[in-house]
């Protein structure tokens, strides 16, 4: 009996599978949309070295701006055109979009926990500590990040390492004003005072009682962050001020190929597409998963 008991109880667990398929099914139309357009555009970036048709590098002169098929001087072998060097633009375009979500997805990561971390802190501790890191926000605030990303960029150059950094450092003050605004209300709640009372420490506090609470709003700004550092990176590119040639990233993509709009549009055409589609769908996922997350929406 024990063992038809336990057996039961496992069975009762919904798998894997049966969650995916309801998170799917409550989703509507253009959550559905954004779901599968996220899917193509990260197993486009994963598989990019086996899917693309060239080497993202590799050149043919003599077929340089050459048209997408379906154009009168289309050229086999190269199904989105290529650039003013011969080059492929779908296998650049499939480069760039797996470099440019990698340094979205680091640069926001970084930014998550060290907002996140100091926000914790400046909410639970007060005093001197949260006046200064409430001074560096306002400060942040105060001033364009352009321009902190051009002069960070003159000073320390356009390496990997470097746009990583700041990239990062860009909207870590969002995350920080967002956790201590949350903490600060969550603080003067009766669970958490009932939890101090009974002896637990601010570690636990923080970890049981604040941050299950603070999960809503930080997915919506990481969704947030994570488009806007791709704007943010490709507007670096576009700039001449980003990863630098012949490494390929979206925005460098639209950046050079500016001058060439009026006789190949193509070849920013299909980068900048790639953009807004990487841009939507991060847009629309991240107001489903906050619904999903908030525990206030799911206790109704």
């Amino acid at each position: 009996m024990a063992d038809i008991s336990l057996r039961s109880g496992l069975d009762d667990k919904p798998s894997l599978v049966a969650s995916a398929l309801s998170l799917w099914q409550s989703a509507d139309a253009v959550q559905r949309v954004a779901i599968v357009t996220a899917f193509a555009l990260l197993a486009a970036a994963i598989a990019a070295p086996l899917i693309a048709p060239h080497g993202p590098l590799d050149q043919s002169l003599l077929s340089r701006l050459s048209p997408p098929i379906g154009f009168e001087r289309y050229r086999d072998g190269f199904l989105l055109g290529t650039d003013e060097l011969g080059r492929d633009i779908l296998s650049r375009t499939l480069y760039g979009l797996r470099l440019t979500l990698s340094l979205a997805l680091l640069g926001s990561i970084i930014g998550l926990l060290l907002g996140g971390l100091l926000g914790l802190l400046s909410g639970l501790r007060g005093g001197l500590f949260e006046d200064i890191v409430m001074g560096a926000v306002d400060a942040q605030i105060a001033i364009p990040f352009t321009l902190i990303a051009l002069l960070f960029l003159a000073i320390f150059g356009s390496s990997l390492t470097v746009m990583v950094c700041v990239l990062g450092v860009y909207g870590w003050e969002q995350y920080a004003r967002i956790v201590r605004g949350e903490v600060k209300k969550l603080k003067a709640m009766p669970f958490v005072e009932a939890a101090r009372a009974a002896g637990a420490s601010n570690f636990r506090i923080a970890t049981r009682h604040v941050l299950p609470n603070v999960v809503s709003p930080l997915v919506v700004q990481f969704t947030l962050s994570f488009s806007n550092i791709v704007l943010l990176e490709s507007t670096l590119s576009f700039l001449g001020l980003g990863v630098q040639p012949p490494t390929a990233t979206l925005g460098s993509m639209v950046g050079f190929g500016r001058d060439y709009m009026p006789t190949a549009p193509w070849v920013v055409i299909v980068p900048a597409l790639a953009i807004l589609l990487v841009t939507f769908a991060v847009q629309i996922l991240g107001d489903w998963l906050r619904d999903r997350a908030d525990v206030r929406l799911r206790a109704r």
